[in-house]
């Protein structure tokens, strides 16, 4: 089974491509998988009918005891068989329903293989957590599915609303699923089920488990998503929302039945809600006009019927409902199929506008009069077999002195009328001849297209001579339910005149009757059409959540940095003063300081943050600022930890080389309104803060009455990792996973900063022009120079920014040394990476003093300076650091070991010495490329683009007319230097 889920998750992935090349023949291939899923099903089917189960088990998560548990009993195998048979001929049908010219033809195959492969891994699930993600694939997949036609705001909104309303039942589905897990002490559902715990919480749990199945099968007050979903195509309503996806909630309501159905509000709930359900999509499908709105109402109305009947509770009503299940999904996923037919034949689903279409298409309207007989229950078909057992287990249920047994036998037996009364409709509204209407239509139904739904079609009469086979095959599960004492109720196409036989023709004459009377019924429905819906609530609630978020923007997002971070700032001081206020530990003695020079470093700390609040220039201020960082980094020092004296003090350079890139735009004074007003309230804040702080540090501190687990990372770091540094092989190796964390938020960081620049592409222009332009440059520099100096034999000019740069914006002294000094600067960084194991250092380390070279190469010399040190495409540095970061974590998998588990090596090499490598420098290799991508993105982005946007503007300038030119006086004076 686990091989299948592979299969299908790697066959959808190549639909697309394949789609290119097959057109709609690509659906035959896609057919191929769910077909070999029907084929396996049916070889196990043998030990399903024995009694016995199939079982696989991979381990996924060992440490949250995780795994990808599968298990075929009698219900997941019917399941099984429906999810993949009607799978498979549903994607047989696509190849004829779609035109040639269908755009995104391969992405909807793939999507619809994508969740055909969720919904099969659904049933087949043992473990709740896998179940829960394969529940939320086929929301996903499934919203992608209705949403097929993008161009439509209809699709659209419906498609958003199947997701939100089935993910929310999801979510609180989830809860449940968890706390049940923690009750049993296993995630196996098998086991939850066996076990079945009563208490106040177990009955929550199911309580929220129950939400989640009534939202995805659309029961009451969620039925509103089915009917939207109906702007899907046709093959997506046959298969999600007749066969599959809708099924999914009855299948969990059917597979906790034989743990929880005595369970507190089980019957009550289930009962209540699909009586009424069954009502509600009964009576609204007998005013629809659409063909498929009527099938669509009809299927609420029948998933109505379906929870009643599973969540029932007894043997005979589980044997029933699941006999129900599967003639369900044979009859309504072929009218589906035929509506399609019917839309292609005739140009349209709207049964005013049919007429005489039964005379023309004989073979459809035969096809469409078996399934609907199925549907309304009549014999010889499956579903009047699977009604006849429906009424009979709710009446021995009401018999037995069960109100809710006769609640729910009153109920289905008028939804069942309700059934029959909207069955005739739509045959007549697809095939009868209709006064004042004439034939539209030229369509032709090939045998190829037919042959879907006509196999499905006559499935449900098969199946009702069946019968004793189907009771023997799924009598597994009723018998888990309820187990009776000797032979309960049996699956037969007669059972004599019972009192079942009469209550089905009581429903169907009636039935009959409202057909007849439909003009006085919609005059009825009419006078009630003002009541409110629950897709009217659904949109006023939407529209309510927009008008509040609007009203919450407009008060909120005023464009002010300082009232955003006010607001950031009081949320944390309400919020943690709350949790100080009522802690109740607090340390029993403070430890001020360690040593003097720490007082020193404090002292010069707050000093320079009181000068930055009173500073008039935005670089002054920046300065100051970095003074803390910088006395941070000397605290470090002071506490026996170079590694993050030097970090820190590297990333406080970098950071202030940012500022001053960005500087170069703004003003450089603050000017007379930045900072004064509500200086006050600015202050207390800020105090309030400060205070905060180190209170919730004091607090931390003396909080702990254990020792810290980092105590054993000295040791751990040696004997695991081999290396000394603590600090470097916890980022690589002990909490590598967050460090890879943290190099996505750099890469994210340094894409978000360059798309702010850039329009077309990250790349600077110089970098990629340099190569294709570097001998043409040469030939042109030795040819001036030849000129200039009259030798043969020139030399070139070791400087780029004499061409570049104004003479009065030039250092020659300080591109001189900064040529010195760049390659020794590279090669300390390269030490510092490789030495960074057992010594301070390490990739990040490294990464930002190459970072730093770059940085002093491009204020010595510009952009062009900068284009010759670093000649490659920050982009590709940075998606390079994360491949080797990511293939050190993951490659360590091919050879049966644990993520990020290191290897160690070490030899005698001739004039080297002791030479030792662990493969984690592997990692920090990956990380010091993703350091130097971003340094190199963000002075291409704030440096080197920035420096092009000005020539630009200045050239702009140069050329204006005189009077047409601003004054840039003030703008100069203000432009910092």
């Amino acid at each position: 089974m686990t091989i299948l889920l592979a299969v299908f998750a790697i066959v959808s992935a190549f639909l697309p491509a394949l789609a290119k090349i097959l057109g709609r023949r690509v659906f035959l291939v896609a057919a191929t998988v769910p077909l070999a899923a029907f084929v396996h099903t049916i070889s196990v089917g043998p030990a399903i009918l024995r009694g016995d189960e199939v079982r696989e088990s991979i381990a996924w998560i060992p440490d949250l005891s995780v795994v990808i548990a599968t298990r075929l009993d009698t219900l997941s195998w019917v399941l099984a068989l429906i999810v993949s048979g009607v799978g498979s001929l549903v994607m047989l049908y696509c190849a004829q329903y779609f035109g040639k010219d269908e755009k995104h033809l391969g992405r909807f195959a793939g999507i619809l293989l994508a969740f055909a492969g969720s919904m099969y891994g659904l049933v087949v699930a043992d473990d709740v957590f896998v179940l829960f993600v394969f529940w939320e694939a086929t929301s996903v997949f499934s919203y992608l599915l209705i949403g097929h036609y993008t161009s439509s705001k209809t699709s659209r909104g419906a498609a958003l609303q199947a997701l939100l309303v089935t993910t929310l039942g999801g979510l609180v589905m989830l809860v449940g699923l968890v706390i049940l897990a923690v009750e049993t002490g296993t995630s196996l559902l098998s086991e939850i089920i066996a076990t079945a715990p009563s208490n106040s919480l177990v009955t929550t749990s199911v309580m929220l488990v129950l939400v989640g199945a009534l939202s995805k099968s659309a029961i009451f007050p969620f039925h509103f998503w089915l009917p939207a979903a109906m702007a899907a195509p046709t093959p997506v309503s046959a298969y999600l929302h007749a066969a599959a996806m809708v099924k999914a909630g009855i299948y969990l309501i059917a597979r906790l039945s034989p743990g929880f159905a005595e369970t507190p509000s089980w019957q009550p709930v289930l009962v209540g809600l699909g009586v009424f359900t069954m009502l509600l999509g009964g009576w609204t499908a007998l005013r629809q006009t659409d063909l498929k709105l009527v099938l669509a109402y009809g299927t609420v109305s029948q998933l109505g019927f379906l929870t009643v009947v599973l969540g029932y509770g007894t043997r005979d009503a589980a044997l029933a409902g699941l006999a129900l299940l599967l003639a369900h999904a044979l009859f309504k996923s072929a009218l589906f199929l035929l509506v399609g037919i019917v839309d292609h034949r005739v140009g349209t689903r709207d049964l005013r506008k049919i007429s005489g279409l039964g005379r023309r298409e004989p073979v459809l309207a035969t096809l469409t009069v078996l399934a609907l007989a199925s549907m309304a229950g009549l014999p010889p078909t499956f579903g009047f077999v699977a009604k006849e057992a429906i009424f009979t287990s709710l009446l021995e249920g009401g018999e037995a002195g069960d109100a809710w047994g006769w609640i729910a036998l009153v109920g289905v037996a008028i939804g069942s009328a309700l059934t029959v009364a909207y069955s005739i409709r739509f045959f007549w509204g697809a095939f009868a001849r209709k006064k004042d209407v004439d034939p539209v239509g030229d369509g032709d139904a090939g045998a190829a297209f037919m042959f879907s739904p006509a196999l499905l079609a006559a499935s449900g009469l098969v199946l009702g001579f069946l019968a004793p086979a189907i009771d023997d095959a799924i009598d597994g599960y009723a018998d888990s339910v309820a187990p009776v004492e000797g032979e309960g109720y049996y699956l037969a196409l007669w059972h004599g005149l019972e009192p079942a036989l009469f209550i089905s023709a009581g429903s169907i004459l009636v039935g009959i009757l409202l057909f007849v009377a439909r003009n006085r019924v919609i005059a009825v429905q009419e006078r009630l059409s003002g009541v409110p819906t629950a897709d009217g609530v659904y949109w006023q609630t939407m529209r309510s959540i927009d008008r509040i978020s609007a009203r919450t923007t407009s008060l909120t997002q005023r464009g002010s940095l300082p009232f955003y971070l006010g607001v950031i700032l009081l949320v944390f001081v309400v919020a943690m003063g709350t949790a100080l206020a009522l802690n109740g530990t607090w340390p029993a003695a403070v430890r001020p300081w360690d040593s003097t020079a720490q007082v020193a470093i404090g002292v010069v700390m707050i000093v320079a943050a009181i000068a930055a609040t009173r500073a008039g220039k935005r670089f002054q201020g920046v300065l100051l600022v970095g003074v803390t960082g910088f006395g941070m980094s000397a605290l470090f020092a002071l506490q026996g930890a170079p590694d993050l004296a030097l970090t820190q003090a590297l990333v406080e350079v970098v950071t202030l080389v940012a500022f001053v890139l960005v500087l170069r735009r703004l003003p450089a004074r603050l000017g007379h309104r930045n900072g004064t007003g509500s200086r006050g309230i600015r202050a207390a804040i800020g105090i309030s803060v400060g205070l905060i702080m180190g209170v919730a540090a004091l607090v931390a501190l003396g909080a702990r009455t254990a020792d810290p687990i980092s105590l054993a990372w000295p040791e751990l770091s040696y004997i695991e990792a081999h290396g000394r540094n603590v600090v470097n092989v916890a980022l690589v190796d002990i909490r590598g996973w967050d460090t890879m964390g943290e190099l996505s938020v750099i890469i994210a960081a340094a894409t978000g900063v360059a798309s702010l620049i850039f329009i077309s592409g990250r790349a600077d222009d110089e970098t990629k022009g340099r190569r294709r332009a570097a001998k043409a440059e040469m030939k042109e520099r030795r040819i001036q120079a030849k000129a200039e100096s009259g030798s043969d034999n020139p030399r070139t000019s070791w400087l780029l920014a004499g061409r570049t740069i104004a003479p009065e914006n030039r250092s020659i002294l300080l591109e001189v040394v900064v040529r010195l000094t760049f390659h020794a600067t590279i090669v300390v960084s390269v030490y510092l990476l490789f030495a960074g194991h057992n010594a301070p250092g390490g990739g990040f380390a490294g990464g930002l003093v190459a970072g730093l070279a770059l940085v002093a190469r491009y204020l010595a010399g510009g952009r062009h300076e900068l284009a010759a040190a670093a000649p490659i495409d920050a982009g590709k540095m940075l998606g390079a650091g994360l491949i080797l970061a990511t293939g050190a974590a993951v490659v360590p998998l091919f050879f049966g070991l644990d993520a990020l588990t290191s290897q160690f090596w070490e030899a005698e090499v001739a004039l080297f010495g002791h030479i030792e490598f662990v493969s984690s420098t592997i990692f920090d290799v990956g990380v010091y490329f993703v350091v130097v991508g971003l340094v190199l993105d963000v002075l291409r982005s704030l440096g080197a683009q920035v420096d092009r946007d000005l020539e630009e503007d200045g050239t702009a300038r140069s050329v204006m007319p005189e009077a047409d030119a601003p004054d840039t006086t003030p703008q100069t004076e203000r432009t910092v230097s």
